[in-house]
């Protein structure tokens, strides 16, 4: 309890960003080949995995990577599963690194219907906050995916999202709502207009001891999700890079006061397996001090 109460006053009050590092199943073969690993590099799917948490683990023991400026970082679950310098992922993250320990725990998306990809079922997710809460892991995410601006669609996401984490928030564990909308949307500033008034409805309708994390897609207007960052019932605002270059993703954040990056393939960019130790390291830095420094409009946090 100690821990996860200092983790709460992390998220909290800390300057920092969340680093995505949950590529799974679908998408594990790109990142793989943006690090520079060739397809066809592994027999099985057990053998990509482990492919992938060598580079996971290069990345959490870098010196570059600590909690001085990442607040948290987000786990496949094969990854939670996993150890790293002989002890599990979450407790290497939080003993070591001083940085929260989240866990992805969608199972992808289903088909696309009404402009919106919803999540697929998730019948054993009460198991895996059992096996997440054991595993001290402090949060879960799980991603939706808005392709249009169409209402009846928008709505259907958020409130799949909220289900989900009321079940989440009742196992003890903090949820990030993540409902993506398509940086490609033709309607991009329609579809966030109607997203923003479907979390505000849903996010009055939680207990009052209750809050959520959202992570949202950087919207069109800058500012748009002001209301959001100061909502009682939101612990933070995070923002996903969602395809936009790293460059794009610390410009659009900048000019967002109060939210902070969440960023996975933005902050990933550059970095590959040919790279030697010191190159990856001062590769990495790099990275993690631009999408910091473009996180700390929210050095000033709302108190709440």
């Amino acid at each position: 309890m100690a821990d996860t109460k200092e983790q709460l006053q992390k998220m909290k009050s800390h300057p920092g960003f969340i680093a995505a590092l949950d590529q799974s199943g679908g998408s594990t073969p790109g990142a793989l080949r943006a690090y520079g690993i060739k397809d066809g590099s592994w027999a099985s799917d057990e053998e990509m995995f482990t492919i992938v948490h060598q580079m996971r683990t290069r990345i959490m023991t870098s010196p570059a990577f600590t909690g001085e400026r990442i607040l948290a970082a987000i786990l496949f679950e094969n990854t939670m599963d996993r150890s790293i310098e002989g002890q599990p992922s979450a407790d290497y993250l939080w003993n070591v690194k001083r940085v929260v320990p989240f866990l992805k725990v969608d199972k992808g998306l289903v088909a696309e219907q009404n402009g919106v990809q919803l999540m697929k079922p998730m019948p054993d997710l009460a198991a895996l906050l059992g096996r997440a809460k054991a595993k001290r892991i402090f949060g879960t995410k799980m991603r939706s995916f808005i392709k249009q601006a169409n209402a009846k669609g928008i709505q259907a996401v958020v409130a799949q999202q909220f289900e989900a984490a009321a079940q989440i928030l009742a196992a003890g564990l903090m949820p990030i709502v993540e409902p993506e909308v398509d940086i490609h949307c033709p309607d991009k500033a329609g579809a966030e207009a109607s997203l923003k008034a479907a979390l505000q409805d849903h996010l009055g309708k939680l207990p009052p001891q209750q809050q959520v994390m959202l992570k949202l897609t950087l919207p069109e207007r800058d500012g748009f999700y002001a209301e959001l960052v100061k909502h009682p019932r939101v612990l933070k605002v995070v923002a996903l890079s969602g395809g936009y270059t790293r460059d794009e993703a610390n410009a659009r954040l900048l000019r967002n006061n109060g939210i902070v990056a969440s960023f996975s393939r933005a902050l990933v960019e550059g970095l590959s397996a040919q790279q030697t130790a010191a190159e990856f390291d001062a590769t990495l830095d790099t990275a993690i001090q631009s999408i910091f420094e473009a996180s700390l409009t929210c050095a000033d946090p709302v108190a709440k």
